[in-house]
C-alpha cells in the first residue's frame, strides 16, 4: 500500500515538473521576441484624377418675378404652377375698369382736339386772303396761326394720353417675358393686386441652362489658381477641365458643365469667393433653387498613393511603418494632400517610389521592431483606384 502511494507521488511530481518546463520554454520564446508576420507592399508612383466636391445652389439663367404694373383684381389665371411657358404666352388677366375708361376718355379728347384744330385751320384760311388785300392787319393772321399751332399741340397731347391709356390697359394682360417654367402662384382669382404688392404674381425661371453657385475659401482659391496655368484669371478658367454635378440623391448629372465666372473679391464675412459653373438643362431635370455639389477634377501624374488604413494619426500628423534594414520597421511621418482619392491618401512628403510599408495590422508594432515581412502584390493594393 505504501509502495503504491510513493509511486503515485513520484508520477504526479513528474507531471508538474514537465508542465513547468513547457511554460518556461514558451516564456523563453516570447522573451526572445520571435519576428511576427506583417503584410508589406512597395509604393509606386501613380497617375490619377482627384475629385473635389463643393456644395452648390442651382439657379436658372433667368429668374424673373412677374409683378402687376396696375391695380386691380386677378380675373383669370391661364397657367398652373410648374407649367412650361413660351415668351409672350398669357399668364394672368387683371380686371381694372378704370383703365378701359381712361382709354375712352382719351379717345374722346382726341376727337375734341381734332375739331379744335379744324376750327383753327378755318380761321387761318379765312384770315389769310383778307390780310393779303390789306383789309385787316397781319397781326390777325399771326394770332390765328398761333391758335392753330396751340390746337395742334393739344391734339398731340391728347394722342399721347390715348397711347399711355392703351399701354396701361395692356398691362391688365400679363404675358411671359421669357421661355421658362412657372413657379408658385400665391394669388388666386379675385385677389386684389397692385404694383406695390409684397409678393409677385409668380416667377418664371428660364432653365434651358442653369448656374451652379459655389464658394472656395481663401486657401482653396490660392491652391485652385496654382493648379491651372494662365497669365490671368480668364486664361486659367479656360484651362479648367469640364466639371460635373452631383445631385442631392448622390447620382451624377448626365451632362458636364464649365466654370465661367470667379468673383475676384473675397467676402470679408465668410472669407470665401463665389464661383459659377454653367450646365445645359435641355429636359429641365435641374430645378431653380435645388441643391447639388460641383465636382472639379484635377489630373495628377507621378504621385504616390497609399491606403488610408496603412497610416496612423498622432498629434495631428500621419505616420507609416517603413520596412528598413534587417527587416526592422521605422515609424516615419508623412505629409498628404487634403484631397483624397477614395480610400487613398496622396503623399507629398516622406515617401519615395520603392519604399516598402506595412499594409495593415500594425497596432501593436513599435518603432524598430523586427518583423517577418509578407510581400503583397502592388497591383492588387492599387486595384481600387484603377
Amino acid at each position: 500500500m505504501k509502495t503504491a502511494i510513493r509511486l503515485s507521488i513520484i508520477l504526479f511530481s513528474g507531471i508538474v515538473l514537465a508542465s513547468c518546463s513547457g511554460k518556461d520554454e514558451k516564456a523563453a520564446q516570447a522573451a526572445a521576441g520571435q519576428p511576427q508576420p506583417y503584410p508589406v507592399f512597395a509604393v509606386t508612383t501613380q497617375e490619377t484624377t482627384l475629385d473635389s466636391d463643393y456644395p452648390a445652389t442651382i439657379e436658372g439663367i433667368q429668374n424673373i418675378d412677374i409683378r402687376p404694373k396696375v391695380d386691380g383684381f386677378v380675373e383669370r389665371i391661364y397657367v398652373d404652377e410648374g407649367a412650361v411657358v413660351r415668351k409672350g404666352q398669357p399668364l394672368f388677366s387683371i380686371n381694372a375698369p378704370q383703365y378701359e375708361q381712361a382709354v375712352r376718355t382719351a379717345a374722346a379728347a382726341i376727337s375734341s382736339a381734332e375739331a379744335d384744330v379744324n376750327a383753327a385751320q378755318l380761321q387761318v384760311n379765312k384770315t389769310k386772303p383778307l390780310v393779303e388785300k390789306d383789309i385787316i392787319s397781319k397781326y390777325e393772321l399771326e394770332a390765328a396761326q398761333l391758335t392753330l399751332q396751340s390746337k395742334r399741340a393739344m391734339l398731340s397731347q391728347a394722342r399721347a394720353s390715348l397711347a399711355n391709356a392703351k399701354i396701361n390697359l395692356g398691362y391688365t394682360n400679363i404675358t411671359s417675358p421669357v421661355d421658362g417654367v412657372v413657379g408658385s402662384i400665391p394669388y388666386k382669382t379675385g385677389s386684389l393686386v397692385s404694383s406695390s404688392s409684397a409678393q409677385p404674381l409668380t416667377t418664371v425661371s428660364n432653365t434651358a441652362k442653369v448656374y451652379a453657385y459655389f464658394s472656395l475659401n481663401e486657401k482653396q482659391l490660392l491652391d485652385f489658381s496654382n493648379v491651372y496655368n494662365g497669365k490671368n484669371l480668364a486664361e486659367q478658367m479656360r484651362n479648367i477641365p469640364p466639371v460635373s454635378l452631383v445631385l442631392a440623391d448622390g447620382s451624377s448629372y448626365a451632362q458636364n458643365g464649365r466654370i465661367e465666372s470667379i468673383n475676384g473679391q473675397i467676402n470679408t464675412s465668410t472669407g470665401s469667393a463665389s464661383l459659377r459653373a454653367t450646365f445645359p438643362n435641355p429636359v429641365s431635370v435641374l430645378k431653380s433653387g435645388a441643391s447639388a455639389s460641383v465636382r472639379i477634377p484635377q489630373h495628377v501624374k507621378n504621385v504616390i498613393l497609399i491606403p488610408q488604413k496603412s497610416t496612423t494619426d498622432l498629434q495631428g500628423k500621419k505616420f507609416v511603418y517603413i520596412l528598413g534594414d534587417s527587416a526592422k520597421v521605422m515609424n516615419t511621418p508623412i505629409e498628404v494632400m487634403e484631397i483624397t482619392k477614395g480610400k487613398f491618401y496622396v503623399v507629398t512628403k516622406g515617401l519615395k517610389a520603392g519604399d516598402k510599408i506595412v499594409l495593415e495590422g500594425f497596432q501593436s508594432l513599435k518603432d524598430g521592431t523586427k518583423i517577418k515581412p509578407e510581400d503583397k502584390n502592388t497591383d492588387s493594393v492599387y486595384a481600387e483606384i484603377k
